[in-house]
């Protein structure tokens, strides 16, 4: 086969995974734009050092590039001095296309532990933090994607066992998110959005009770800047400080010239919050999340504010009233 025609199959052959890898990808890192580079550079890969027999099946040497090439960013991220509180990157998934984006409409995976949306959930996404990078693509290939033994070690060149030990490993620093999970279903989304509306009304109105009585007792925000802007660069932990961090945000802002919109990320409704008027040091956007405990209060709020980690999902949203029907 010429070097031509063997370009011309991999390149199709790729685009038929393109998506699953993406899939792969972000769940690894958490980055929308370390997803994107990352499967191009599987792409690259595949290309100049295409796999012997390319008449087998190719998605399996695929993801292993793919989940190799995730392992050796995670290393350097470690290595590397964040700016204050890292969240992931939030993306769309309220659209009619999420599931060819993430590759998630193969929901034919009955033995998965973690559904795929959930396995977006920032949640989710926060509780990989606890793992090593190997047992983040073991824990992903068993229990999110259900592949076999045999398939995660042919995957990530390890043994059987090896894959076992790694995975009960996985699991165990994943109890405590076991232990509260939720699954992001219509009943949960519809919770959340209206807490969400309860607590910007409280917000606007300067209520304090109103906001504590939305918020959990050990409720944590958390605030990610990228080193940019001007944010928390600590949890901000408790009732009462996070409801008086909020308040002291509102009245700098000004809420009456920020205009909102509502976008569905990461399996959640989301605020997303525009400043055009903010001074320099303050971010002109941002997106804001919150998870709920068990009794449906705020465990956790979380901004992000990052320029880098909006690009994705940041298309100018339908300005509305922060209290109207989706």
């Amino acid at each position: 086969m010429t070097t031509k025609a063997t370009t011309s199959l991999i390149e199709h052959l790729f685009r038929e995974h393109e998506r699953f890898l993406w899939g792969v990808c972000y769940r690894m890192t958490g980055n929308a734009a370390d997803a994107d580079d990352l499967v191009q550079e599987t792409f690259i890969r595949a290309i100049n050092s295409p796999p012997a027999k390319l008449y087998e099946p190719l998605r399996p040497w695929l993801v292993q590039v793919a989940i190799n090439l995730s392992r050796d960013l995670l290393r350097r991220r470690k290595r590397q001095a964040y700016e204050g509180i890292w969240l992931p990157s939030p993306i769309e998934t309220g659209s009619n296309n999420f599931d060819d984006q993430l590759a998630v409409a193969t929901n034919d995976n009955p033995g998965a532990r973690y559904d795929l949306l959930e396995s977006v959930s920032f949640a989710f996404l926060l509780a990989l933090e606890a793992l090593t990078p190997s047992q983040r693509a073991v824990l992903l290939l068993r229990d999110v994607f259900d592949y076999s033994v045999a398939e995660t070690a042919a995957a990530l060149a390890m043994s059987e066992p090896n894959v076992k030990t790694t995975l009960h490993r996985a699991r165990r620093a994943m109890s405590e998110y076991d232990c509260s999970r939720q699954i992001p279903t219509p009943e949960l989304q519809q919770r959340t959005r209206q807490t969400m509306e309860q607590f910007l009304g409280f917000l606007t109105n300067n209520d304090v009770a109103g906001i504590e009585n939305l918020l959990a007792r050990d409720v944590r925000q958390l605030s990610d800047g990228g080193g940019e802007f001007i944010t928390a660069r600590l949890p901000v932990i408790g009732r009462e400080k996070v409801a008086l961090f909020n308040l002291r945000i509102a009245r700098l802002a000004k809420l009456t010239e920020v205009q909102f919109g509502w976008r569905m990320l990461n399996g959640l409704p989301a605020l997303l919050a525009e400043y055009p008027q903010a001074p320099p040091q303050y971010a002109k956007r941002i997106v804001m999340l919150c998870e709920l405990d068990a009794e449906g209060r705020i465990r956790r709020l979380m901004n992000v504010a990052a320029t880098g980690k909006l690009t994705a999902i940041w298309r100018q949203p339908e300005i509305v009233s922060p209290f109207s029907e989706c």
